[in-house]
């Protein structure tokens, strides 16, 4: 799902970048929440962070003693993208295995579809390695075909990796109009 979140970050820039006048200071202020943005990648609470929409205020700043650095808090507006569970969501089939399926969503590369979440799917073994539905034909493979390649989930579980700053969610096909496409 997608939000609208509105941030309040302070923004160091470094002493050589400062100039009178008042307009290369915002570039020079904006240019560095961005490249903060950009390498923050996710948080646990907000998602990925996947753009700054709106610059709402620029405080005023403060000298840092030791290195003459100017910290300025900075209001700003942004939209993040983050997963709740019971949420039927879309995904794309990036790597077939035995035990089940992972895909791709959005930013979030690792959503996993376990083989005991696709009831009438049984994995086949070829050269190509799909879920295959006999009574109606439909396969679940890697992104080949358009018709196959994507489809809906429900979000059963969503976990937070600190140290990668992703997420990591489990999604099965159990409902109404869930499967391929």
């Amino acid at each position: 799902m997608f939000l609208k979140v509105q941030l309040n970050w302070n923004v160091v820039i470094p002493a050589e970048n400062l100039d009178i006048k008042g307009l290369m200071l915002q570039k020079a202020i904006l240019v560095r929440l961005l490249d903060d943005f950009s390498a923050k990648k996710a948080t646990k609470d907000l998602g990925y962070l996947l753009a700054v929409t709106t610059l709402d205020k620029i405080g005023e700043g403060k000298v840092r003693e030791h290195t003459g650095d100017v910290l300025f808090p900075v209001k700003f507006t942004c939209l993040t993208f983050k997963l709740f569970r019971g949420e039927v969501i879309e995904g794309v089939v990036h790597k077939i295995l035995k035990h089940g399926v992972f895909m791709r969503c959005g930013p979030i590369e690792n959503l996993y579809l376990s083989d005991q979440k696709v009831n009438d799917y049984q994995y086949q073994i070829a050269e190509n390695p799909c879920f295959l539905n006999v009574k109606t034909g439909s396969r679940i493979e890697k992104d080949v075909t358009m018709r196959c390649c994507k489809f809906y989930h429900v979000v059963i579980g969503v976990k937070y990796m600190e140290a990668q700053k992703e997420f990591q969610a489990v999604v099965g096909l159990e409902g109404h109009y869930l499967g391929p496409v």
